[in-house]
């Protein structure tokens, strides 16, 4: 073992006998683990970073315009406002298609099930 890792373990031990760790957020409940299986390997670590970061990755913001899309359509009862929701709504699909395509997501259910739970979301 490095010198800095037996120093870094040190640190911890004097930490903890101190009770510095005792009142974290969090203490005593189980980890959340990610099951991240559906995102291809090479991309794991920047969608990792971008939800840290409370950023949704592209095709995700576009699924979930295009579900708010869909529910102001079936509210909207102008039809030329239909209509411009509608052609944006054409856009914003096609965009995601192309998208999902290109980064070999389009066979992963994984978009159907996000649509599901941003749907929830709006319900509540």
């Amino acid at each position: 073992m490095g010198m800095f890792f037996r120093m870094a373990e040190q640190k911890i031990a004097e930490a903890m006998a101190k009770g510095e760790f005792d009142h974290l957020p969090g203490a005593g409940k189980p980890l959340v683990i990610e099951d991240l299986s559906h995102v291809p390997e090479e991309l794991r670590m920047s969608y990792k970073l971008l939800k840290n970061a409370g950023i949704l990755p592209e095709e995700l913001q576009l699924q979930q315009e295009c579900v708010q899309m869909r529910d102001l359509l079936h509210a909207c009862h102008e039809a030329g406002e239909q209509q411009r929701i509608s052609r944006r709504l054409t856009e914003k699909s096609l965009r995601l298609r192309m998208l999902l395509e290109e980064r070999g997501l389009n066979t992963s259910s994984v978009f159907y099930e996000y649509e599901s739970a941003v749907r929830k979301r709006l319900e509540e």
